[in-house]
This record gives structure tokens, sequence and C-alpha cells, in this order.
């Protein structure tokens, strides 16, 4: 059963300098060290709302990042989906990714959303109702594809 978090959504703005040093700390942890060098923080940030989940000691455990329709895509893109190695294999990026769709439909009602995922993790994201609509290229020396997710 995955961890009961408390979600902040909030712009770029309205973060706070503490919630967006967790943020960025823990997209580093994983991004950064784990997966090799490449530039994390990047403009998108600015142009994205961001949402937290907190366990009840008030630690991060996971985040993604939503960036605004016409920024990268014509559709608002989920983004720099983490969550922290200590809280894995408990089904907290299903329930990351389903909090995060929930407020995409909220923010853009009938809109689709566009993700660019890790080729391996093309199963997960499917399974969240996202298909392929791209071939396979490199970001970042990882193997990603563009799949898009559509309202029903």
């Amino acid at each position: 059963m995955p961890l009961a978090l408390h979600w902040t959504w909030a712009r770029f703005d309205d973060l706070g300098v503490h919630a967006l040093h967790d943020a960025l700390a823990l997209r580093c942890r994983v991004f950064i060290l784990e997966q090799g060098p490449y530039q994390d923080p990047d403009d998108a940030d600015k142009h994205s709302w961001h949402l937290l989940g907190h366990d009840g000691a008030g630690r991060l455990m996971a985040c993604l990042r939503v960036v605004d329709p016409g920024v990268k895509y014509a559709e608002p893109a989920i983004g720099r989906v983490v969550t922290a190695p200590e809280a894995r294999g408990q089904g907290l990026g299903r329930v990351l990714m389903q909090e995060g769709l929930a407020r995409c439909r909220q923010a853009w009602p009938g809109r689709a959303v566009r993700i660019s995922a890790q080729a391996h993790l093309q199963p997960f994201y499917g399974a969240l109702g996202f298909a392929a609509v791209s071939e396979e290229y490199l970001e970042d020396d990882i193997p990603h594809i563009e799949m898009l997710w559509s309202p029903t």
C-alpha cells in the first residue's frame, strides 16, 4: 500500500524557497546522481505547475511538474516525475501520476496530456492510459518515447 501523502499543487512563483529546494534536491538525487549528469532545472520550471507529495513527517517523497501548454508541446506536459528512492516499490509512482492527471483535468478540462517517457517505462505509462505517439529517441543519452493521454 502506498504511503499517504499530503499534496501541494503550486505555480513556480508560489512554491516558496523551501519547497523549491526540496523538489530540486529530490530531482537531483534521482535524475543526476542515479541517471547521470544533465541540466535538470530549466526555464520550463518557471512555466509549470509543480505537484509535491509529502509524508506525515513532512519529507518530500514524490513530485512532478506540468509544463503549460505551448511551452514544450501544444498540450500540457507532465515531466520530472520522481519518487524518493526510499519510497519506491509501494505504488507511489502510480499515485503520483494519477494525482498529476487529476490536476491536469482540473486545470485544462478536455485537453490531452503529453509526456516524454523513458522508453522502458512505456508499460507503466500505458497502464495509466498513455499511448505512444513517436518512435524512440535519445534524450540525455536515455531512450525516450513521446506518449499522449487523451480524455475519455
